[in-house]
């Protein structure tokens, strides 16, 4: 019998792909788009919704060829950037304007408005999260009052927002829906909430109308006729919460480290809906049959990025993989210091205002010292999120990474010896799309559970044990804090 392949859509911030899975969690066809950045102004990220539709479309025909038709494909998966919002035509199932990105911030005067107005312990207890422009809602806000097409489209009543899942989901069924995760960062969702909340919808200005429906995380999303034969959408998470599931956690106290455009550490908090005290986020890590999971999040918004634009606006690198090999040259970074806030600071500084910095410069810094600061400047940031997990009483004993630079053995070295802990990457490391293909197994009844699915699915892979001098660790924290305290 022809073994099911499950289609997984994968809408990253730089590209997207489409790629095939077998029930065992064994990848069998990839197909990848660059997608084009837009930044009008500083400060600002578009991407053109349009175009993403198009690519995703593109890369799903060809994995659909590649598995020798639609017949062989037993349900699709979707994954996607988080926070980033689309406004689109409901009856025209048209883009209205560019969409906003995760990383953009123009709207850090409006949250600083409603921080300054009393809101911020509000929305917080309610949604987990604070007031930052990283999240949805104030970019609709903007959409709203800056967007003469999405205005008018509200005031018909066939405005559509949604966040890239809603996008991808109305494209290829024509069902306006949003899986629970998704929706948990938009800041209108309460945690403990079934669906949008009318005070925060009020609060931030934003009509509950062109809002989809909460669904839970796998199920019957609806059908695509696109591909030749009807295929059934069974599977939807936010990039970072189908990391957490690809990496197999399933029980409490259980974390990844997504070490992708950014830097994303969830750690898996079990039934109770978390509480920081230490600015980090609670958000949904999957909902199954009406019951939510929930996560301890903490976001870094630049880590791969980084090095991006040191190969892309600095020419210091041909490739990102290149960063190894560079920081191996040299015994230390020669007290040179990457503050890496190209979109500010996210968690558990939330500095919207901060700018990059490198410190510690001086005629003995090469090429090589900087490349390796800009490295350990991902260990540095996620030194601050450990420690900020373990004042909220959710410490590491052990850290699961993934993500594109968590191939670099270096920084997967340099992470064990800095937080102290054993660091274990999979041998596929791929996990965003894994655990969507997970989800949508279990939406699609192949598997009957997450824990069934990881048991099948998951690969283990390589473990990197503490091994950096005391010494050493300390000074580095210390020239860390001190360029922070600099900003």
């Amino acid at each position: 019998m022809t073994e099911p392949l499950f289609l997984i859509l994968d809408e990253g911030t730089t590209s997207t792909r489409a790629m095939l899975f077998n029930a065992a969690g064994v990848p069998r066809g990839t197909a990848q788009r660059e997608l084009n950045q837009h930044y009008p102004r500083p400060g600002w990220v578009e991407h053109d919704a349009g175009e993403i539709w198009d690519r995703t479309l593109a890369c799903a025909q060809e994995m659909v060829a590649a598995a020798s038709g639609p017949d062989r494909i037993a349900c699709i998966g979707v994954t996607n950037q988080r926070e980033t919002v689309v406004a689109w035509d409901r009856n025209s199932g048209e883009p209205l304007a560019r969409a906003i990105v995760w990383q953009d911030r123009r709207t850090a005067g409006f949250c600083g408005d409603l921080r300054a107005g009393g809101h911020e312990a509000a929305v917080r207890d309610a949604t987990g999260l604070l007031l930052d422009p990283y999240f949805s809602a104030t970019k609709m806000r903007w959409l709203l009052d800056n967007d003469d097409a999405v205005r008018g489209a509200a005031q018909r009543g066939t405005l559509a927002f949604g966040t890239i899942d809603a996008w991808l989901t109305f494209k290829l069924t024509g069902n306006l829906l949003t899986e629970a995760g998704n929706a948990s960062r938009t800041l209108l969702l309460p945690l403990a909430g079934e669906s949008w909340d009318e005070g925060l919808c009020e609060l931030f200005g934003v009509p509950t109308a062109a809002l989809p429906r909460v669904t839970d995380s796998a199920g019957d999303f609806g059908t695509s006729s696109l591909f030749g034969a009807p295929i059934p959408v069974t599977g939807i998470a936010g990039d970072q919460q189908a990391a957490t599931i690809g990496q197999g956690c399933n029980s409490p106290g259980e974390t990844k480290a997504t070490f992708g455009t950014g830097a994303f550490v969830l750690a898996n908090m079990g039934a109770e809906v978390p509480r920081s005290e230490h600015r980090l986020l609670g958000t949904v890590l999957h909902q199954l049959g009406g019951k939510r999971h929930y996560a301890l999040e903490g976001s870094v918004f630049v880590a791969g990025s980084l090095f991006q634009w040191l190969r892309d606006s600095l020419n210091m690198i041909v490739t990102a993989a290149e960063s190894d090999e560079l920081a191996r040259s040299v015994p230390d970074s020669a007290g040179v210091v990457v503050i890496p806030a190209l979109s500010g600071l996210g968690a558990p500084h939330w500095r919207a205002d901060a700018r990059a910095a490198i410190t510690g410069l001086s005629f003995a810094a090469t090429r090589a010292h900087v490349v390796r600061a800009a490295l350990e400047a991902i260990s540095h940031q996620t030194q601050d999120l450990a420690a900020a997990f373990a004042a909220d009483g959710a410490a590491w004993t052990s850290l699961k990474i993934d993500g594109g630079m968590s191939a670099n053995n270096w920084l997967a070295q340099d992470l064990a010896g800095l937080l102290q802990v054993p660091v274990v990457r999979p041998d596929f490391v791929e996990t965003t799309a894994l655990g969507a293909a997970m989800l949508a197994a279990v939406g699609a009844g192949l598997h009957h559970s997450l824990e069934s699915a990881a048991a099948a699915m998951i690969v283990s892979g390589e473990r990197f044990e503490p091994a950096m001098d005391e010494g050493v660790r300390s000074t580095r924290l210390a020239n860390w804090r001190a360029a922070l305290a600099r900003l």
